[in-house]
């Protein structure tokens, strides 16, 4: 399988490399968190050659033997070189039993630089500081970006034939080496249903996987809508155990599986966050289609997924913004830095492009505003708001 380097996220662990915390990759299943520990092994290889680094991945057989921490403990210690610089790099770490006994033993000694990713049922971004005695760091990542596909396949079709490409493949890399679409989408269907719901019945002992598995495809079917447990639990309410509580809960399990992500609603003009109504967004628009094929399509639906995914990426909070009666799909937060984002298909029709700016231009901040949309044109000015089109915006690193 073709690589290619992840470069941001490997500066990021390059820029806490030799610090005291634990450094956990985290991100949705087969996102590339063992790909990016293998760069970075690459990079203490060719920056230090006189570095010791203890690498276990317990996907591997012949270490089958650690999988309790006693004997990962023993392990590791062994290996330990004086006088070096000491790397611990585990995969799968929750494979082993007690792991975190095992990693604050390492960390208490001072004597290991470490990282480690993990089923992220089991390492839970709220979870790390019960865990882990010493401070983490904790890296996200996520499925490719369209520039990271774009690196990937090159842009021999131009940019536009790309992206309608991504549209249909996502970010989900494990299945690019497959030739046709009907395999592709197998694969990401399997990783959906044999390992994300897996790791989520595992963790929770969850009693109705039936009734977990109907939630998924209902906040897949309804991604970009106003959703709260009590209106899904009406949805749901063929089941008898869907009472809004349980599926609450569910919704926490895939939303702390990286499955989908949780966006709150912000009045704009009162500049307070509500507490009625979110919206999930899934980690990767490929498991829409592979789960529910192009049924009841929207594209503007699947395109706001991405916008929206692309922004967490960047490293923005991400907000619904409300403004009176009217909504703008985001509010975009990253430190003093502030933007509103409207997300569309199709805005050659003026009546849709004066309905999709028309919130825009009722926020009288002086913030920049954003309209995204399938325009296939460069980006140009409308009284203040930037028309980005869509594959332009996201090939921009």
């Amino acid at each position: 399988m073709k690589l290619i380097e992840r470069k941001s996220y490997l500066q990021k662990l390059i820029d806490v490399e030799g610090t005291p915390d634990i450094k956990v990759v985290t991100g949705v299943r087969r996102s590339g968190k063992s790909k990016l520990l293998e760069a970075f092994k690459h990079h203490v290889v060719s920056s230090d050659p006189d570095a010791n680094i203890i690498h276990v991945n317990f996907n591997l057989t012949e270490f089958e033997g650690l999988m309790e921490y006693h004997a990962l403990d023993e392990f590791v210690r062994a290996a330990y070189v004086p006088g070096a610089s000491n790397y611990v790099i585990i995969d799968e770490v929750q494979m082993c039993e007690g792991f975190e006994r095992a990693i604050n033993s390492f960390h208490a000694s001072e004597n290991f630089d470490i990282y480690i990713t993990g089923s992220n049922a089991f390492l839970l971004s709220s979870d790390l500081a019960t865990l882990f005695t010493g401070r983490t760091f904790e890296i996200e990542v996520f499925p490719f970006s369209f520039a990271e596909y774009l690196a990937y396949f090159g842009e021999e079709e131009g940019i536009d034939g790309a992206f309608d490409r991504y549209v249909h493949t996502g970010g989900m890399s494990g299945s690019y080496p497959y030739k046709n679409e009907a395999d592709r989408s197998a694969y990401v269907k399997d990783v959906f249903e044999t390992l994300i719901m897996r790791d989520i019945r595992q963790k929770y002992d969850v009693r109705n996987p039936d009734l977990l598995n109907r939630l998924s495809e209902f906040l897949m079917d309804n991604v970009s809508n106003v959703t709260s447990a009590r209106s899904v639990a009406s949805s749901l309410e063929g089941d008898t155990e869907a009472n809004h509580k349980t599926v609450g809960s569910y919704i926490e399990y895939l939303c702390n599986a990286y499955a989908f992500y949780k966006v709150r609603r912000y009045d704009i003009r009162g500049k307070k966050y509500l507490s009625s109504g979110d919206k999930y967004y899934l980690s990767d628009h490929s498991f829409r289609l592979a789960k529910l094929g192009t049924r009841n399509m929207d594209w503007g639906r699947v395109y706001e997924n991405m916008v929206a995914i692309e922004l967490l990426r960047r490293g923005y909070e991400l907000y619904v913004g409300k403004l009176y009666q009217k909504e703008v799909d985001f509010v975009a937060m990253r430190g003093s830095e502030k933007m509103y984002v409207q997300v569309s298909d199709d805005i050659s029709a003026f009546a849709t492009f004066e309905r999709e700016v028309d919130p825009l231009l009722r926020i009288r901040d002086g913030y920049p505003k954003f309209l995204i949309a399938r325009t296939r044109h460069e980006t140009y000015d409308h009284e203040g708001i930037m028309i980005h089109d869509l594959a332009r915006w996201l090939s921009a690193e």
